[in-house]
């Protein structure tokens, strides 16, 4: 059975103020366990990386894409430093179930965790990772181009794509935000939300 396994860190974190690390970080932490199939299959380490496990790419892909959105959001960084996440999701199978996310082991953990180290260097934001490299090429291509309109995401429209991505209707989105509908429709098609869409949803189905 293949397993996907998102290891990321917070991109700018220290542009937060101290004192609202913690709840920035506890936030974080019962967001993203809510999220998983056992609670401990997601865990914050070293203050601002964390590790998640999925059995379904789809809800992988999905979910990475609303932890970059969850802290773009986030209203305590300054304007000239948002928040943002690096991300890689590694595919593969699970050989040991440890206590928790960060004692399992297996290739999944291996190429997230290898490709994850790498990116640190780079403007690479977004990585797919498989046991195959010719695959892992044409995703490298695919999500270059989707990190560059995921990037350019204003707080505002990584606000309502995450609603969006939490099942949630224009309507409902509008209420919950204070804002007209025709408004969320706007942050939608400015997101390039379709594009962005249908590439989790083709990189998913070659798995």
């Amino acid at each position: 059975m293949q397993y996907s396994v998102i290891t990321g860190d917070i991109a700018n974190f220290t542009s937060v103020a101290i004192d609202k690390r913690e709840e920035l970080i506890d936030r974080t932490s019962a967001l993203i366990k809510s999220w998983v199939s056992h609670e401990e299959y997601a865990e914050i380490f070293r203050g601002d990386s964390f590790q998640l496990l999925f059995d379904d790419v789809a809800e992988a892909l999905k979910r990475s894409i609303q932890i970059r959105c969850w802290f773009k959001s986030y209203s305590g960084a300054t304007e000239n430093e948002p928040l943002d996440a690096r991300l890689s999701v590694g595919i593969g199978e699970v050989a040991y179930f440890g206590r928790s996310v960060l004692d399992a082991d297996g290739e999944a953990f291996h190429l997230s965790g290898r490709a994850f180290d790498n990116m640190k260097s780079t403007q690479n934001y977004f990585q797919v990772s498989t046991s195959n490299p010719q695959l892992n090429e044409q995703f490298n291509i695919i999500l270059n181009l989707a990190n560059i309109i995921i990037s350019q995401w204003t707080k505002n429209q990584a606000e309502v794509i995450f609603l969006l991505l939490e099942g949630k209707t224009q309507q409902e989105m509008a209420g919950e935000l204070g804002i007209a509908q025709s408004a969320v429709n706007n942050r939608i098609k400015l997101s390039r939300w379709k594009e962005i869409d249908k590439t989790m949803r083709y990189i998913a189905s070659l798995m």
